[in-house]
């Protein structure tokens, strides 16, 4: 009867990557490590795409060197990522607004799949004008948060990440480290908010549904007590 009693004890304390791991801590940088190499992989597909449609121009010593274009490029998205995507889940718990909307590993991928095919529509599909692409582009991004997202703190987040993530690349560009081919807003294009909004939504929903877990586990011990 004592050894029934002790397992559920045990399975609780349990994090969810190893069950030998029972440090909230460790499992946050797990998630973290994971997340910043998500963000890696996603930066060095998406520049790929820009580069090769000639929408981002990197000095020409800087892609043939060693150094290259983009040495700095993968590591800070990465670790954007890896702060966005803890961010979101914190947001929900301090919110008091869990996320339960699509919270599975087939909706995230699909997610995924559609962030990358509006970047890809930024760079291959031909528009008109650029307002008609950003528009179309806008619509695209909203569209991506009501799917998969429609929460008020991932909608927020998203815009301030937007904003935050736009203005940083305004002051690369202005400051030489790259540039954009026909700018259109100040220093860059103005479809470029509308990518960084989904690409915030997107790798918020990562974030939440690695850290979906853990908060089952704490939920139920909170629960018990």
């Amino acid at each position: 009867m004592a050894e029934s009693d002790a397992a559920p004890t045990i399975s609780k304390k349990c994090g969810p990557y190893i069950s030998s791991i029972t440090s909230h801590g460790i499992n946050l940088v797990i998630r973290g490590l994971v997340l910043f190499f998500i963000g890696v992989f996603l930066a060095l597909v998406l520049n790929l795409l820009q580069i090769q449609r000639n929408v981002t121009l990197f000095p020409p010593d800087v892609i043939t060197s060693i150094f290259s274009s983009a040495w700095w490029v993968p590591p800070c998205c990465g670790t954007a990522s890896a702060v966005i995507g803890l961010l979101y889940p914190c947001m929900d718990r301090h919110l008091g607004e869990p996320h339960k909307f699509k919270r599975e590993w087939s909706s995230v991928m699909r997610c995924v799949a559609v962030f990358v095919g509006i970047n890809h529509a930024s760079a291959k599909v031909d528009f008109a004008n650029n307002i008609q692409l950003s528009l179309t582009l806008a619509a695209l991004s909203i569209g991506l948060w009501w799917t998969f997202d429609r929460s008020r703190s991932g909608f927020g987040l998203g815009i301030g990440i937007a904003f935050l993530a736009t203005l940083v690349s305004q002051l690369l560009v202005y400051n030489g480290v790259y540039q954009y081919t026909s700018p259109d807003f100040l220093y860059v294009r103005s479809w470029l908010p509308c990518i960084f909004f989904a690409g915030g939504i997107t790798v918020g929903n990562i974030g939440r549904q690695l850290a979906m877990y853990e908060c089952k586990v704490i939920a139920e011990k909170s629960h018990q007590d």
